[in-house]
């Protein structure tokens, strides 16, 4: 039938209806295909570590081996219709919601610090709604971080009337971030605040603003870490995990228990690892919150090398389109909102997996794509449909 997407036999699209679905300016096309596949395949090995670190775990699976890896591709599917959503939203009709976004991220925090909030592995992090779900409403914040800043940062610079922002956009845009920040402190959830504080430096690098910027952020930070720990704003967990990176042989089946289990898991492994279900460590139960957390132990110890590697060259793909995306984009606006998402994938990974080494103190920050976790999740897969946005919407010469 012409002019039918399908043919008359009714089995598929005829020519024409796959030359308009992959036409050089069709959705098909224009998606970031690398980005896509890579977060879908990281997630199914994640599915894969997480369901073989808790299988036996009946103290919190509940008795049903398949527990967290029914939750776990549950997030995922709706974390990718997430991702859609974004996309059909599109980042810059987000643009214009983000007043609405940034109020309501901040309410939630300020939701945590009520008798609503709850303490999850030492973090006062949580809202509880029952039965089994709860929001770590964190990491929703990272989202809107990005987008604000990029909105006052991009505003005058998109319209012509700045080659870059001025010191005064500057001061709001670090307004606008330091608010939902506090909060989190507050909590405290240190491994999400020093999240956000990289986030805020790949948002102004990416903007143009002057370096000074850049370096007296660094200076402030320096200058506040030091402020916390006189304070004593930090929980006594908290101080421990940075005496323990700072001397992994103190207290080694106390404090340092989770670095030396980690390592030893990883270390066990070899080139092609043990099998999938056939760790010692993992299967005996030494490594704490595996299936969060320390989930990067279970590929080095059942995967090996290869495995691991193969984990660490999916991120790696992921980097690099969005790096791409983010030059290739023609406002600076998307350019931003690419910025700050590298700038989060980059710094939590590279902490996640190097807590497990022993490189980094444990902070305790999931592995995107890979740990289990609703929120976490949920935020990347939305921050892939911005990235995805981004892409879609630029100018096919760009």
């Amino acid at each position: 039938m012409t002019g039918n997407s399908f043919s008359v036999s009714g089995y598929g699209p005829d020519r024409a209806g796959w030359t308009r679905i992959f036409a050089r300016d069709s959705l098909a096309r224009r998606l970031d295909w690398p980005i896509l596949l890579s977060a879908v395949a990281l997630s199914l090995i994640g599915a894969a570590l997480v369901y073989s670190a808790t299988r036996n775990r009946t103290e919190i699976n509940q008795g049903d081996p398949y527990y967290f890896l029914i939750r776990h591709l549950m997030n995922t599917g709706i974390g990718f219709g997430l991702m859609v959503g974004t996309v059909w939203l599109g980042h810059r009709t987000l643009r214009t919601a983000v007043p609405i976004l940034y109020g309501l991220s901040v309410f939630m925090i300020l939701l945590v610090l009520t008798p609503l909030g709850a303490t999850v592995n030492g973090a006062h992090a949580w809202i509880v709604f029952g039965g089994g779900f709860s929001l770590q409403p964190s990491e929703f914040v990272k989202i809107t971080i990005i987008l604000g800043m990029a909105m006052l940062l991009a505003a005058r610079v998109d319209a012509g009337d700045k080659p870059y922002p001025d010191h005064r956009t500057v001061v709001q845009a670090l307004g606008l971030a330091a608010v939902p920040i506090l909060v989190v402190l507050l909590m405290p959830d240190l491994g999400s605040v020093m999240v956000m504080v990289i986030i805020i430096l790949g948002v102004l690098l990416a903007s143009g603003a002057s370096n000074r910027w850049v370096f007296g952020l660094l200076g402030t930070g320096a200058l506040g870490a030091i402020a916390v720990w006189q304070l004593h704003i930090l929980d006594e967990y908290q101080i421990n995990r940075f005496a323990a990176f700072a001397n992994p042989e103190l207290d080694p089946a106390g404090v340092g228990y989770n670095t030396n289990q980690a390592r030893i898991a990883i270390g066990s492994g070899g080139l092609f690892g043990t099998g999938l279900g056939q760790g010692s460590q993992t299967t005996g139960q030494f490594v704490p919150e595996q299936q969060t957390d320390f989930v990067f132990t279970v590929a080095g110890e059942e995967l090996g090398f290869v495995g691991a590697g193969l984990i660490l060259l999916l991120l790696g793909v992921v980097l690099w389109r969005a790096c791409r995306i983010a030059r290739e984009t023609t406002e600076l606006y998307g350019t931003i909102v690419a910025a700050g998402i590298i700038a989060w994938f980059a710094f939590q990974s590279f902490e996640n997996i190097g807590m497990t080494l022993g490189i980094m103190p444990v902070a305790g920050l999931p592995l995107p794509f890979v740990s289990y976790g609703g929120s976490s999740m949920f935020a990347v897969w939305v921050a892939v449909g911005l990235l995805q946005s981004i892409r879609v919407q630029r100018p096919m010469s760009a």
